[in-house]
């Protein structure tokens, strides 16, 4: 059997290595991904593990590393992608403390830097606001000074300015820079608290200043403060501290203050040429780890994993050896045991590594190996619940199966040539298109191959209805054929020609629908019946299949009593109603034609549904003169017989499998369940195993058998969504044709040409976004439903745990998603 038919055989084994040996083996192991190890110190804290020392140590180096690729952010230096090709190995010790080394002298450089950055910073800041302090109170002390000069002058008690003039000798002043958004309440409390006994001057500094609190811009301005006596200076710088106001010392004397912005224009100066410098070194210390950061981060990540795998391993009583356990798929044995004997001879172990497979009634993990053309399907069937170990797989056949339902409710050749378009580019570029870490298109991207095998099948589909957006196309000329002329001279009162198949039909069109249809005025009742009973036909070979394919887990887990027991009352209840109503439907097209005449005319045909109720219920119909009730003699006998059969079925099922039970347990003790094979035995799609109480096995298989019944005739109505999504979708496209595109025919002259070109727009956007987008998300989600609910339920039991081997190419990848 093929890979994918069933999961892979799975083998527990018990890894003994030599401590030296260890790390290098267990990255040997990593870069194969084939073991998932079992956790032997699950009653051991975290805290008290042996190499709890090392995973701390990775720990603090990828804060480090944080810390580093953040101030590469900062200063907006990208990071270079590494090729896959590129990707270093887990370092050995000697590598991983000269690592830890590296990025220790890299932080503390750059902390360095930032803490020096910071403080010149700061400083500059702090001359920007003295040299503006300096230069915008020119206008408050040069009033004093003239009134200085003119002692004689009177002096007017309601100035402010002569005021301080006048008693120069007894005034204090403060000054300093405060946020504009302060200022006004900063005014305030210091009117209050002076009683009205200061004077404050401001002048607002143009353009944004940095704010030393929040890094942000913000505007300023520039205060100076008169007051009188030192009790109240203390009280204002007390003020000027509760607002994180800026203090500066500001002298009185022009010429003191034209010295002092001479000498503070010089320091500025020495600060930009000394900040240039910084941020100068700064870039390359950053541009230079720039270079190194996605390998170092790889390298630490790997490190990290390795203790974190070794912390699952238990010393042996002698503490020369560790010994660990994990599932490994059988067919990479080997592929183990050769990474451990590389490991070995990496770390120059005197003492080689060994494997032993030990045998377990525990159930094991299910892994089913793809590639990126099965994956998507196979994550499809995982999202239902992953499979039983060694179960059926259903993907396998949902690579066929689902395209072709998803394109019976989406045929349209146009429509699938889109989807096709769509997924090649997807597949083409798929080398670059990986790379993007979108989410909602990383879900189109890994399901492209699905798309692409959509996209085939509808345009197949298409080829069947014969529906271009929603046009048909007359490949091989229609089979029908009538001369209208005459017609209208024998009834010249003619508006319909009705053409029956004995008169007109000529041959069979080769593929697909006749393009006569699209002309036809019953073409919707047509391709109703059509594509209803087509719909129940494959509704009901889908569910035979599911079926089916429960005898191939039963001969697998030797299961053979319930092929009898389950099985065979199960395909016969499903044949024997639902089976038989799709014989009718094949005989009524054979037999019943236009070519003949009386009981088997077309007017005489019974409806089918009619048939099957009256099978079911036991009734009957009148029928007229000369048709008959039933399509062939003995029908009724025979419906009697199928009937009685599967009402027989439904007992055969509830009571078989559990009598069975009891029996077989009076007559010897119960089986223990085989290793590897699951710890219910697996492939017990009743949901019981046969060890529980006879109570509880009588109620599960009551539950399943009613499931089972009533289930039968819910999923054969629910595949007629596949008739009426594709009745929908195809009406769909009629009418964005008819009341779109073709409204651009309507105009002549240049007025027609632009008309065609603007409604060709709305109508192609409507189609993507409306038929091919929305319509395809619904069909694509009514087939993940008949394939889960419709389909698996008969077989599949999906009760097993994923596989989830130690790899790094996991580790990295789930890494970068977080």
């Amino acid at each position: 059997m093929g890979d994918m038919f069933r999961s892979e055989q799975m083998a527990l084994c018990q890894l003994f290595i030599q401590p030296e040996a260890a790390y290098a083996s267990i990255a040997e192991l990593g870069e194969r991904g084939c073991v998932q190890f079992r956790d032997l110190n699950e009653e051991v804290s975290s805290f008290q593990r042996k190499y709890v020392t090392e995973v701390r140590r990775c720990d603090d180096m990828e804060r480090r590393l944080r810390y580093v690729e953040a101030e590469m952010k900062r200063d907006k230096i990208e990071l270079p992608q590494l090729p896959d090709e590129e990707e270093p190995a887990a370092p050995n010790p000697r590598e991983a403390v000269d690592l830890e080394a590296q990025l220790e002298k890299t932080e503390n450089e750059l902390r360095e830097m930032a803490a020096n950055g910071a403080s010149l910073k700061a400083n500059f800041t702090h001359m920007q606001e003295l040299k503006c302090v300096l230069e915008n109170t020119e206008g408050f002390f040069s009033d004093q000074e003239i009134l200085n000069l003119d002692s004689n002058r009177q002096v007017d008690p309601n100035d402010p300015a002569q005021l301080a003039g006048g008693q120069r000798g007894q005034l204090a002043f403060v000054a300093g820079v405060i946020k504009l958004e302060r200022f006004f309440s900063f005014e305030r409390m210091l009117w209050r608290l002076s009683r009205g006994n200061i004077f404050l001057r401001r002048c607002d500094i143009e353009g944004l200043c940095d704010d030393e609190e929040s890094g942000q811009p913000v505007l300023k301005t520039v205060f100076v403060a008169f007051f009188q006596g030192e009790q109240l200076k203390q009280r204002v710088k007390k003020v000027c501290s509760g607002y994180h106001a800026s203090v500066y010392p500001c002298p009185s004397s022009h010429a003191e203050r034209a010295d002092m912005v001479k000498d503070v224009n010089v320091r500025l100066e020495d600060l930009k040429t000394v900040l240039n410098q910084s941020a100068d070194h700064r870039s390359r210390v950053l541009t230079s780890a720039s270079r190194h950061l996605p390998r170092w981060s790889i390298m630490v990540r790997k490190m990290k994993a390795i203790y974190h795998i070794l912390n699952y391993f238990n010393p042996d009583v002698t503490g020369k050896c560790l010994i660990g356990e994990g599932w490994v798929p059988a067919n990479d044995l080997t592929t183990v045991q050769e990474a451990l004997a590389r490991g070995a001879k990496q770390s120059e172990s005197s003492i080689p590594a060994f494997m032993n497979v030990i045998e377990t009634n525990e159930q094991p993990p299910t892994y089913t190996r793809t590639n990126k053309f099965t994956n998507g399907f196979q994550n499809l069937i995982d999202s239902y619940g992953t499979a039983s170990y060694r179960e059926v797989n259903p993907a396998l056949y949902t690579c066929i199966t689902f395209p072709f339902l998803f394109a019976v409710m989406f045929g349209d050749l146009g429509h699938g040539l889109i989807l096709v378009l769509f997924a090649a580019w997807l597949i083409l570029k798929e080398q670059k298109l990986a790379a993007i870490k979108e989410e909602i298109f990383n879900i189109f991207f890994g399901g492209r191959y699905i798309i692409f095998l959509m996209g085939l099948f509808s345009i197949y589909t298409g080829f069947v209805y014969n529906d271009v957006f929603s046009k048909s196309m007359n490949i091989f000329g229609s089979g029908w054929s009538m001369n209208y002329t005459e017609a209208v001279v024998v009834d010249p009162s003619l508006k319909y020609l009705t053409l029956r198949p004995n008169d007109t039909f000529t041959k069979p069109y080769p593929l697909g629908m006749d393009p006569i249809w699209q002309m036809a005025d019953n073409k919707i009742i047509f391709l109703n019946t059509f594509k209803m009973k087509l719909s129940i036909i494959f509704g009901v070979l889908h569910m035979v299949f599911g079926v089916s394919m429960s005898v191939v887990n039963f001969i697998h887990y030797r299961k053979y009593a319930s092929i009898f027991l389950e099985f065979l009352p199960q395909v016969l209840f499903l044949l024997l109603l639902f089976g038989y109503m799709v014989f009718m439907m094949f005989f009524k097209w054979i037999v019943y034609n236009d070519t003949v005449e009386g009981p088997l005319s077309p007017a005489c045909a019974p409806s089918i549904l009619i048939l099957f109720i009256n099978m079911i219920l036991q009734g009957s119909q009148d029928t007229p003169e000369p048709c008959k009730e039933f399509m062939f003699e003995g029908q009724k006998d025979i419906q009697m017989v199928f009937v009685v059969v599967a009402v027989i079925c439904i007992p055969w099922m509830l009571l078989g499998k559990p009598l069975y039970i009891m029996v077989k347990r009076r007559g010897s003790p119960p089986a223990l369940p085989k290793p590897q094979e699951g710890a219910n035995g697996g492939g017990d799609h009743g949901g019981h195993g046969e060890d529980e109480p006879m109570g509880e096995i009588f109620i599960h298989q009551a539950i399943h058998t009613i499931e089972y019944v009533l289930s039968t005739v819910s999923h054969t109505a629910s595949y007629l969504r596949l008739w009426a999504l594709s009745l929908a979708h195809a009406q769909l496209s009629e009418v964005l044709w008819s009341m779109v595109l073709s409204n651009g025919f309507k105009f002549n002259s240049y007025i027609g040409a632009i008309g065609v070109y603007l409604m060709f727009w709305a109508w192609s956007s409507l189609t993507v976004g409306i038929l091919v987008l929305i319509e395809g998300l619904s069909a694509f989600l009514h087939t993940l439903r008949l394939h889960w609910v419709e389909f698996m339920s008969k077989f599949y039991e999906g009760a097993g745990y994923a596989f989830e081997p130690f790899a790094f190419k996991t580790i990295l990848v789930d890494d970068e998603d977080a």
